[in-house]
């Protein structure tokens, strides 16, 4: 479980919460209209943009944001490594009992215990990433547009609640409370954009730069271990994905 997202996520909603109930009453912040206005529109605008199969699709990705495991670039060249120096030593059929914990490393191993050529193998996990990178950018576009419609909807409904409230101005005690009704749908807008939608786009992005520099690091491995590649130059190799600060020094040495 990624704990930064949920922590920030709640701490966030804390903040929001702790400065209404500090400054006044909690039921002035609650109105049903000005929530149908905003929740309902900005689905609806959102079912305009994408289909409703990648609408429900791009909320289970969202889980993600929550969820999910990084693996660090370390660990996969680590055992990258050690995959190589068992498919050298012994060729590429020991690997087969090999236990292998990521499950993208592991599909291109089984497709080269399979024996299928280096072009084909390379395609094929090209294209998995290709589409893996397609659906997860989906749910990044969705919640992009829920931050985007949101804040568009409260816009509204603070208009129409406006153009009610002058309508009706025989009773200017009547004015201040629905100027507030009228604004609050701006502020659920402001909310579920800047503390839900927007943070976990940014979020998922991040997750899918990760997953994608590990996959190509993985693709890497498996053409290294299909050409017979010196572990020591696979390693100087797939340090190349590292930050400079953290590549080892010694990889450039000769083996």
């Amino acid at each position: 479980m990624d704990i930064a997202t949920l922590v920030g996520m709640v701490g966030t909603l804390i903040v929001i919460f702790l400065a209404i109930f500090l400054g006044g009453s909690v039921g002035t912040f609650m109105n049903a209209p000005s929530a149908a206005v905003v929740i309902g529109g900005t689905i609806a605008v959102t079912l305009c943009q994408v289909s409703l199969a990648q609408f429900l699709g791009s909320l289970k990705v969202a889980g993600r944001a929550f969820l999910h495991k990084e693996t660090s670039p370390d660990e996969l060249i680590t055992e990258a490594l050690k995959l190589a120096e068992i498919a050298r030593k012994e060729g590429v059929l020991a690997l087969e009992e090999t236990e292998i914990a990521e499950p993208f490393l592991e599909k291109g191993v089984q497709l080269c215990i399979d024996g299928h050529a280096s072009d084909v193998v390379t395609k094929m996990l090209s294209k998995d990433i290709n589409l893996e990178l397609e659906r997860q950018t989906t749910g990044v576009s969705m919640f992009k547009a829920i931050g985007e419609a949101a804040p568009a909807m409260g816009m509204i409904g603070t208009l129409i609640g406006l153009v009610q409230m002058l309508a009706n101005m025989s009773d200017p005690k009547a004015i201040g409370p629905a100027m507030a009704v009228a604004l609050l749908t701006t502020l659920y807008g402001a909310v579920i954009a800047n503390a839900l939608a927007l943070p976990i786009a940014a979020k998922l992005k991040a997750i899918n730069s990760t997953e994608v520099l590990n996959k190509m690091l993985i693709l890497e491995t498996i053409v290294g271990i299909q050409q017979g590649t010196n572990p020591r130059v696979l390693q100087q190799i797939l340090s190349s994905y590292l930050p400079e600060n953290k590549r080892d020094l010694s990889d450039g040495e000769e083996a």
